[in-house]
């Protein structure tokens, strides 16, 4: 982005010192809709592909434990899964969201992908996060795009969204504005010192001045929402709560933005992933605690907000030799809110005997991750299928939003 890409190392490294968080563009203020929703939507990407299979499992399904061994989740035992009803079980570590499934706020849709089939983690990010058809396109994101493409008194307010992270995620990167925050140990400047660079810059250097602006006033509103506090931590569980607090908080405000987006490292399991127990419930515990927080932190904005949890692809039916799984296909979505029909596992299940993988090793996506993503955008932000299919997701046009997600 502009404002990202003008400043030279040595201004970067002033502006890093003086603890002030970076802002991407400046923040705009708009009025409020007239039908007075106010509703938000938080993006995260699991990056390193989640195992949909031991995520949510198919209980179900004759050929579950046979295929995916030791990792597949069981219905008694020590650990057992946590029943979405009479054929899913979802991963025990989860048991915020199975809580919000009980009370019909949350969706999982399963033998779910994008419209990436090879099995390249930096491509299928890029296609994930970009929107297009194949990767390397455009160097803009669905989410950014979906924001450009809001009308003027559109159900959102203000028209800004937040990029969560040292660098905004490619799903936010374009050319609506964006304001940039992540947890800093950091000092923050003192008055007299933003003073000094502030008027350095208008002299010297406007646009700086106004993205060094910005980022004082997100590093303000931050800690006037209590998230001075809020430091990054080695484990990647406690990382995605810091995150997800200092951002729920930052949502929760009357004059923040209604859009956030944040990734996550780290799913990439091809040894010793874990079923039940070990390294992924770690994982799928600290996105549980994640969505938890956006809940907590919200508050009484919870019941208009949706939160959906995606990946660049699954992985492998089958385990692996070092108790893992490889690169896959089909994998699982999770969608939290208030603002959901929930209470549902969406999954036209395509099997898992021999004949019905793809490519005869992974699960096959029977469900367009695009039409959920569609589908959450049209009944949140009032986009039409037409500019879905034109400008958020191009030459979509055969991919239909997918109705029904939230409540009436």
């Amino acid at each position: 982005m502009p404002l990202c890409q003008r400043p030279t190392l040595s201004r970067r490294a002033l502006m890093g010192a003086a603890g002030a968080t970076f802002a991407w563009a400046h923040i705009p203020r708009f009025a409020r809709a007239a039908d007075a929703r106010d509703p938000r939507l938080v993006v995260m990407i699991l990056r390193g592909a989640l195992d949909g299979l031991s995520a949510i499992a198919p209980l179900g399904d004759p050929d579950y434990s046979g295929l995916h061994g030791d990792l597949a989740l069981q219905t008694g035992g020590e650990h057992p899964a946590l029943a979405l009803g009479g054929f899913f079980g979802l991963n025990p570590a989860m048991i915020n969201f199975a809580r919000l499934y009980d009370a019909r706020q949350a969706i999982a849709v399963h033998a779910v992908a994008s419209n990436y089939r090879e099995r390249s983690h930096f491509d299928g990010q890029d296609v994930l996060e970009s929107g297009m058809p194949t990767p390397g396109l455009v160097q803009s994101g669905w989410l950014n795009r979906a924001l450009a493409a809001l009308p003027q008194g559109a159900r959102v307010a203000p028209r800004t969204a937040l990029a969560v992270g040292a660098t905004p995620p490619l799903v936010l990167r374009g050319a609506a504005p964006t304001l940039g925050w992540a947890p800093s140990g950091l000092a923050a400047p003192t008055d007299d010192l933003a003073m000094r660079l502030m008027d350095l810059y208008a002299h010297t250097d406007p646009m700086l001045a106004k993205a060094l602006q910005a980022g004082l006033d997100a590093e303000h509103m931050a800690t006037k929402r209590g998230m001075d506090a809020l430091k990054p931590g080695g484990d990647v569980t406690l990382a995605m709560l810091k995150a997800a607090q200092g951002a729920a908080r930052l949502m929760s405000a009357d004059d923040g933005p209604r859009i956030a987006a944040l990734a996550f490292d780290g799913w990439d399991t091809h040894a010793n992933e874990g079923g039940a127990t070990g390294r992924l419930a770690q994982l799928l515990g600290g996105l549980d605690g994640a969505i938890a927080a956006f809940e907590s932190e919200l508050g009484p904005t919870w019941k208009e907000t949706v939160v959906v949890a995606v990946t660049e692809f699954g992985r492998t039916a089958q385990i692996n030799g070092t108790d893992g799984t490889d690169h896959g296909t089909g994998t699982v979505a999770f969608l939290a809110g208030g603002a959901l029909a929930g209470g549902r596992v969406i999954a036209d299940w395509p099997g898992l005997k021999s004949a019905d993988l793809y490519e005869g090793r992974d699960l096959m996506p029977t469900t367009d991750l695009r039409a959920v993503l569609k589908g959450l955008l049209a009944d949140q932000f009032g986009l039409s299928a037409q500019t879905l299919a034109a400008q958020v997701f191009p030459d979509t046009i055969g991919v239909k939003p997918m109705a029904g997600l939230l409540a009436a």
